[in-house]
């Protein structure tokens, strides 16, 4: 076990030791040790914070990923790192703010190093079009696992009842844009509806793009087509990934507003995710934990809900999010743990 903690983490360990020195420069170079040493926490807190966030979004990760070959899992830890720091929690937010204000993309990287205070206040515009692009998305991540006629083992009881909802064609179709069209109209402001329906309708569009191409490769051509099956289950990993780190951007204004910081603490949550990821696939803990991937998805079920309600202008702070998402981890390990011992299973 030692052996495979070590070697499952010990790229996320040096890329925290990158992190944390590059604050400390950064800090002593803005404003001196004190500055420095202040910085060098802020990050840790940021990492801690990204991680409590997204590990559901780890459990399933490492539910698609076992079903990849090593190659694809190589790339979603090499790849899928820049993807997730540069990409996901750098440049995403920055395109995000410039389509939404109407600016350039080159200047809203100048305003995010010049002036992260602006930046931020750009950001905290753009949050109904974050909101709801990345609750409807996760919206569907969950109703998909939840609403399925293959599904027959439950954990708790909505679920059995969930799954019958099944023999209704696109039910889940249906349940995401009612959500999105009830929030719209009853809790966002009338200039930005719009802009809401418009987000939401992109990320059911684009849930339903990237399951529509992972379903073009059946098992039985697996074997001669694995390359495409795995870029199909990579995107797919990658949008979802999207979809939790946007909300994490945001939350992290809250903590501090230097853009260089946010990413450095940011990229050690990434970083970790990701290496979680491989060691619940590498030491099969899905299997031994049965309930853990139905702990996993309420997490996401109702991070949507919060992303969702987050549209109206309310602000739920990142710390509840955080401990609903772990909650409900801890809550399926420990009924996986009691089930072993009976040797049953729940519905």
């Amino acid at each position: 076990m030692g052996n495979t903690i070590t070697r499952e983490f010990s790229f996320a360990g040096i890329i925290t030791v990158i992190a944390v020195a590059l604050a400390a420069w950064y800090g002593h170079y803005t404003g001196g040790w004190e500055r420095a040493f202040n910085d060098m926490l802020l990050v840790l807190v940021l990492g801690i914070m990204e991680i409590s966030l997204s590990f559901d979004n780890a459990v399933i990760n490492a539910s698609v990923l076992k079903n990849m070959s090593a190659k694809w899992q190589q790339r979603f830890l090499v790849w899928g790192i820049l993807i997730a720091v540069v990409g996901m929690r750098l440049i995403f937010p920055i395109l995000i703010v410039a389509l939404s204000a109407g600016l350039g993309f080159i200047e809203v990287g100048k305003l995010a190093l010049s002036n992260p205070e602006q930046y931020a206040l750009e950001l905290e515009k753009a949050s109904v079009t974050i909101s709801a692009f990345g609750g409807v998305f996760l919206l569907m991540v969950a109703l998909n696992y939840f609403i399925d006629t293959e599904k027959d083992e439950h954990w708790l009881m909505p679920e059995s009842r969930l799954a019958g909802l099944a023999r209704v064609e696109a039910v889940q179709i249906v349940i995401a844009m009612l959500a999105l069209m009830g929030v719209t109209f009853f809790l966002v402001p009338i200039e930005q509806r719009l802009t809401a329906l418009a987000a939401g309708i992109v990320g059911l569009l684009i849930y339903l793009a990237v399951n529509a191409l992972g379903g073009l490769f059946d098992v039985d051509n697996m074997a001669a087509r694995a390359g495409a099956a795995g870029f199909a289950s990579f995107l797919y990993l990658e949008v979802l990934d999207a979809s939790f780190s946007l909300d994490g951007v945001i939350g992290a204004f809250a903590i501090t507003k230097e853009i260089v910081i946010i990413a450095a603490g940011l990229a050690i949550g990434a970083v970790f995710v990701r290496s979680i990821t491989l060691f619940l696939v590498h030491q099969g803990t899905l299997s031994q934990y049965r309930f853990l991937e139905h702990g996993a998805h309420y997490g996401i079920f109702a991070l949507s809900l919060i992303m969702l309600y987050t549209m109206s202008g309310a602000h739920v702070p990142e710390f509840i999010t955080g401990l609903i998402g772990v909650a409900f981890i801890v809550a399926s390990i420990l009924s996986s743990l009691a089930a072993n011992r009976r040797g049953g299973t729940a519905s």
